[in-house]
């Protein structure tokens, strides 16, 4: 039997890499001959840069930036020997909401400018091309704040630029932008299609989240509508609300391309090729749902190997709204891994549950 592990993080309580190792000793416990291939994957949210560095020849990188409140934090990066030379980046090393205390969380008050640190850090190591992860962000500065950090000016904004500055701006300078950015493919993990502004945008949808009051998200929203008219993009591109519109300045202020975030890593660890001729693949994530059609890992996962004719299941841990819709889309079925448990012990129990849960799966399905 060849077994193809491929699960993306289950959210408070294992990485992807994590889960992909629970699942492959699951394998071994059930069919010890079993060839079992480890390959944790994600969506371009947590564990973004650790789904590269497991399965392509990397580094792992640090540099000291400002934080999404200001105070300098030290960030992670992954450097991969390429060809191409490769940095990747997860934007929530720098100004997500894993770096924000709850009962500090204002996205008025944060922002990207250490995520421009970051894509500056790569260049500094010569990089020729950045893939900018954007899940997980407690900022809504339009990704003004980033392009600040490489060069670019915002007249009437404060330094760092946070989302409160955005009503503020003035005028918008390019001319400063680091002219190394030129020669660098700048690729954006974005699996989201909201536009930057209005019911749909950044600040409506993903403000409350962030610690915005109704109050706050409308100023937001007007102040990301400020910086379009100011910039000139398309406010409407889809993928533009991304990260509290990086999305959009990503783009539109950096030269950046928008990509799904799960095509870019199955692309980079070679998935269509590892998943060819197995028996068998193995997703999972921490709750599977209606909103698993929308960009989610498992069903990305799901079709690309019915692609090469091989059957996917999924260890979650628990189900929400419409499981049926995802089994619709081509997953071949799921198993609650702490079925009857209350959350708090299936998340503490994550690993030993996730594990007991693929071997008694390996097992039913002999």
């Amino acid at each position: 039997m060849k077994v193809l592990c491929a699960p993306d993080s289950f959210k408070d309580s294992l990485t992807a890499r994590e889960a992909a190792a629970a699942m492959a000793a699951g394998v071994r416990q059930a069919a010890p001959d079993a060839a079992v291939d480890v390959c944790p994957i994600s969506d371009g949210g947590e564990g973004f840069a650790d789904a590269f560095s497991a399965s392509v020849p990397s580094r792992r990188m640090t540099a000291e930036v400002t934080g999404p409140l200001g105070p300098p934090i030290e960030a992670r990066w992954v450097l991969l020997d390429g060809p191409p030379r490769t940095a990747v980046i997860e934007m929530a090393s720098a100004a997500g909401l894993e770096r924000m205390p709850e009962l500090r969380r204002d996205p008025t008050k944060t922002t990207t400018f250490g995520v421009g640190e970051l894509i500056a850090a790569a260049l500094d190591a010569d990089v020729r091309r950045v893939i900018l992860g954007i899940g997980g962000s407690a900022t809504n500065d339009g990704g003004a704040g980033a392009a600040q950090a490489l060069g670019v000016g915002f007249a009437g904004a404060g330094r760092p630029l946070v989302g409160g500055d955005l009503q503020r701006i003035e005028r918008v300078d390019r001319s400063g932008l680091d002219p190394r950015l030129e020669g660098v493919e700048l690729l954006i993990a974005c699996d989201v299609n909201n536009p930057l502004t209005g019911p749909s945008g950044a600040a409506s949808v993903y403000g409350p989240q962030k610690g915005a009051t109704p109050v706050q998200v409308a100023e937001l929203d007007a102040g990301l509508g400020r910086l379009a008219d100011l910039v000139g993009h398309d406010r409407g591109m889809p993928g533009a609300g991304a990260a509290g519109g990086l999305g959009y300045g990503a783009v539109a202020l950096l030269g950046g391309r928008l990509r799904p975030g799960l095509e870019l890593v199955l692309e980079a660890v070679g998935f269509a090729e590892r998943v060819t001729g197995c028996d068998l693949c193995l997703t999972g994530e921490g709750k599977l749902d209606g909103q698993s059609l929308s960009g989610k890992a498992v069903l990305g996962v799901a079709r690309r190997a019915a692609e090469r004719g091989v059957k996917t299941y999924a260890m979650v841990g628990s189900v929400g709204d419409d499981p049926q819709a995802a089994l619709d889309a081509g997953l071949a079925g799921y198993r609650v891994i702490g079925e009857g448990l209350a959350v708090d012990e299936s998340i503490r129990r994550a690993a030993e549950l996730l594990e007991r849960a693929t071997a008694d799966f390996i097992r039913a399905s002999a």
